[in-house]
């Protein structure tokens, strides 16, 4: 792996020359890869933990901002590995230079606020490191810092979702698909992810579920309006497809003028040609309600499940999906999803035949509440902890 993981980066040097550091471009993360690619992946410590005990979890994040999932993901399942009995800290590689010239109190106290993460560990850089267990990457920018850190015992990635697809033709998609092939052990947030990492990238992967906060989405047994389509428009993210879903709602406002839509996860309005009600960005609170109160949840996944999908399911809300495979893979044609095929005429079909049918909708939403019932934070942390203790093996067993 040293000389697979020394090589490839280096072919990556020459786009990097003449750039200056920029911070808000991905391109940051270059001089990481150079460092790689000169001194290659520091040794793994031959002292290891013993496979019962607690462990010592280092996480390195990629630069963070208000609203990012990933960054929540990540601190939900760091707080219920600290509830299981184990040390994490937490990393940042600024790959974006988002927070250079930023006091570290400054940068821990936005990390606080943003995420919910007071009591965790956070590191603003690598001066202090001190080895770890297992060190756990959590974003293809921080895969070269994880494999050049010393003392670790092993080291394991979260893959939340197929990070190439976030990307045009780029350097950055080129780099994410590398971090596939560096011979970490990968936890990915769903089996379909899982088997995509082993099959197009060889790599050696687990899984674990996303689950919604039980605590915040929930039934609340209000009575359920008939009128209202809910569409997660989030168009600054690409994956959500929301040209599409406009596409589709704009033959539903049509076809059903008395139906009221709700277009929210942006800041600013979206120029569509029907009208609609814009809810902006939304806290947890405001989302549970609006679930509760909605007929009909649309979300669209190109890639991996999106973790909205499930809290829309936790409220009871029947929910319309695409028929991807990565959505057929995880619920299944029949399951407690409306899975419709990627085109705004089939896509507007299925959340018309739930509007207009009250019990294919209890029938959908009762699906949904029975399968996200076992969907537990705890029980995704207890999966991402057999992922690292699988890592430790692996690691105690030499290179694959």
């Amino acid at each position: 792996m040293a000389g697979e993981a020394a090589r490839r980066p280096r072919s990556l040097m020459a786009s990097t020359l003449g750039h200056r550091r920029s911070r808000t471009s991905a391109i940051a993360s270059a001089p990481a890869l150079v460092e790689l690619a000169r001194s290659g992946p520091a040794p793994l410590s031959s002292d290891r933990p013993d496979p019962r005990a607690p462990l010592s979890i280092a996480t390195v994040i990629p630069s963070f901002r208000r609203g990012s999932g990933g960054h929540a993901t990540i601190v939900r399942l760091l707080r219920e590995l600290t509830a299981l009995g184990h040390s994490v800290s937490v990393w940042l590689e600024d790959c974006e230079g988002r927070h250079a010239g930023e006091h570290a109190a400054v940068t821990k106290r936005s990390f606080n606020e943003f995420y919910g993460a007071d009591g965790v560990d956070l590191h603003t850089g690598f001066e202090g490191w001190r080895g770890a267990d297992v060190v756990l990457a959590t974003g293809w920018q921080t895969v070269a810092r994880t494999l050049m850190l010393p003392g670790a015992g092993a080291r394991a990635y979260l893959v939340q979702d197929h990070e190439p697809d976030f990307y045009g033709a780029s350097a950055e998609a080129l780099w994410a698909e590398q971090t596939y092939r560096q011979g970490l052990h990968c936890i990915a947030a769903s089996p379909w992810l899982a088997e995509l990492l082993r099959s197009r990238y060889g790599a050696h992967a687990t899984h674990f579920d996303l689950a919604p906060d039980h605590s915040v989405y929930r039934p609340t047994g209000a009575r359920r309006r008939e009128d209202l389509v809910a569409f997660y428009a989030r168009a600054a993210t690409p994956r959500r497809a929301v040209p599409l879903g406009l596409l589709a709602l704009g033959e539903l406002s049509q076809r059903r003028p008395d139906i009221e839509i709700a277009l929210y996860g942006e800041a600013s309005p979206l120029a569509v040609p029907f009208e609609h009600r814009h809810l902006g960005v939304l806290d947890r609170r405001r989302l549970s309600e609006l679930y509760s109160q909605a007929t009909v949840g649309v979300v669209l996944s190109l890639t991996n499940p999106s973790l909205v999908g499930l809290e829309m399911m936790a409220c009871g809300l029947p929910c319309v999906e695409l028929a991807s495979e990565a959505m057929m893979a995880s619920f299944g044609a029949d399951g407690p999803l409306v899975l419709a095929e990627p085109d705004p005429l089939a896509l507007c079909a299925a959340v018309d035949v739930l509007l207009q049918e009250p019990r294919r909708r209890e029938r959908v939403s009762r699906a949904a509440l029975e399968l996200i019932a076992e969907r537990t934070w705890e029980r995704a942390a207890a999966q991402l902890q057999a992922g690292l203790r699988e890592a430790l093996e692996r690691a105690a067993s030499g290179p694959a």
